[in-house]
């Protein structure tokens, strides 16, 4: 999960073969009230929707095709979404991350974790 500026706000590691739309109701803690919250097709569900709306967020997700009652959208907010691939690419230069270089999962969790500090620290870097 990431802020609004595309900085890491919560880490959850889920099993590779695994759906994380089961890891996504843990990161739900994190929500407060009034937030928005960006997510894809894949996590469009009527219980997440719930579980989303009883924190005080909005969902913006977009529908699945099939969808007999549709929920509200707006494209214009879901084109932020792309925040959370841009932190995933900036994720994928530090070769650690990239190559699994740590077999076990809590090394590489410790090592994405070290590359979120890395990109804070870049982000509230002073330029002059």
């Amino acid at each position: 999960m990431v802020d609004a500026n595309g900085l890491p706000i919560h880490l959850v590691l889920s099993e590779g073969q695994a759906y994380d739309g089961r890891s996504a109701y843990l990161m739900l803690d994190s929500l407060t009230s009034g937030s928005v919250l960006l997510a894809n097709r894949a996590y469009d569900a009527d219980k997440r929707r719930a579980a989303i709306a009883d924190k005080g967020a909005f969902a913006n997700i977009p529908p699945m095709p099939r969808r007999v009652r549709r929920p509200a959208f707006s494209l214009l907010l879901y084109r932020c979404r792309n925040l959370i691939e841009r932190f995933f690419n900036k994720l994928q230069h530090f070769r650690a991350v990239a190559t699994r270089y740590d077999k076990r999962d809590d090394n590489f969790l410790a090592s994405v974790h070290l590359a979120s500090i890395r990109i804070w620290l870049r982000h509230k870097e002073s330029v002059a």
